[in-house]
């Protein structure tokens, strides 16, 4: 047993576990050469977090995607190195708005450069990566334009916040489908489409990551509150204090309104007080951590990662399936 990838993800055979690492070896160089510039400032800011690390969550899941048809095909790579640098870019971009001072354990490219230098490196990843799609033919620019629009659209929707009338907990549950489970959704088609499996492969492996792609963003939502900055790599409670809706805090919110219990309805206060305070935001992270809603949103989490694995009993058995499924597992063991 070996571990590789992501939150220790344990690979069982030596052959998978042989391509899984070429692959990603191959998605890091791809990443470094797709963030060169002849501006050495465009390279630096570019390779930042690059650079930085980071789980790579979505190259492993399209290597893994793979394996159900030709894992060497030509476009899986490129088609890792694809997904990745949209999710990089996304981060610029996130950072810009949440104002975060730290991400991967640095400091982000806004509080570094500026967020005019962070979107506009965030453009210049978004550049790249359709340069690669080109060549990757229409229908995987098709593939990742529907994506890109869903994670605007996600993110769009966010900043809107849900429509008179619409819950908050099922706006948020479209909001993370687009924003995380899209992109994530893509990693799963793009390694089943590029390795040459049939439709009803490449149809199962995308509603994998979408729910699988969920539960990611669910037990993030988790750990923005749980964790310490060492466990996650940024500032903990960032969410939080930028007023960003996560779903532990729809929850709490829903509870104060359904049954108004003076502690709930307290901490509601607190929450829509000045939590750039940073006593406020200690005390409001400490009374999250210890309240029901933080349960629950670990049980939506586990919810999700059950469905993404129930989604793969099709496929047939081999290493490649028990890893997808280990990956579910990880996803919620990273929610506590």
């Amino acid at each position: 047993m070996t571990v590789v990838g992501p939150f220790g993800l344990s690979v069982r055979d030596q052959a998978l576990e042989a391509d899984v690492q070429t692959g990603l070896a191959a998605v890091e160089a791809g990443l470094l050469e797709a963030t060169k510039s002849e501006v050495p400032f465009i390279t630096e800011a570019a390779q930042h977090l690059v650079r930085a690390g980071g789980k790579r969550f979505r190259p492993l899941l399209v290597m893994l995607a793979a394996q159900f048809g030709d894992p060497y095909a030509p476009g899986v790579v490129p088609a890792a190195v694809v997904v990745e640098l949209t999710h990089l870019a996304t981060l610029y971009h996130d950072d810009v708005m949440d104002v975060a001072e730290v991400r991967r354990g640095v400091d982000s490219a806004n509080a570094r450069w500026g967020n005019s230098v962070a979107v506009l490196t965030g453009d210049f990843l978004f550049a790249r990566a359709s340069h690669i799609l080109a060549d990757l033919g229409p229908e995987a620019v098709r593939v990742q334009a529907e994506a890109f629009e869903r994670l605007v659209t996600g993110q769009i929707l966010e900043t809107a916040g849900p429509r008179d009338g619409r819950d908050p907990v099922d706006h948020y549950l479209d909001v993370i489908g687009g924003k995380t489970g899209s992109l994530i959704a893509v990693s799963g088609r793009f390694g089943a489409m590029m390795s040459g499996v049939d439709e009803t492969v490449v149809d199962i492996l995308t509603q994998y990551g979408e729910r699988l792609g969920v539960a990611f963003q669910l037990a993030d939502d988790v750990l923005d509150i749980a964790s310490d900055s060492h466990e996650s790599g940024k500032t903990p409670g960032t969410d939080l204090r930028e007023g960003i809706p996560t779903l532990p805090v729809l929850l709490l919110r829903a509870q104060a309104e359904a049954h108004g219990r003076p502690d709930d309805l307290a901490l509601v206060e607190l929450l829509d007080g000045d939590l750039a305070d940073d006593a406020r935001h200690a005390e409001a992270l400490r009374r999250l951590r210890v309240h029901p809603a933080l349960e629950q949103a670990r049980r939506d989490t586990v919810r999700y990662a059950e469905e993404a694995r129930a989604t793969l009993t099709p496929l047939p058995e081999c290493y490649a399936k028990s890893a997808l499924v280990e990956l579910c597992d990880a996803v919620v063991h990273r929610a506590g």
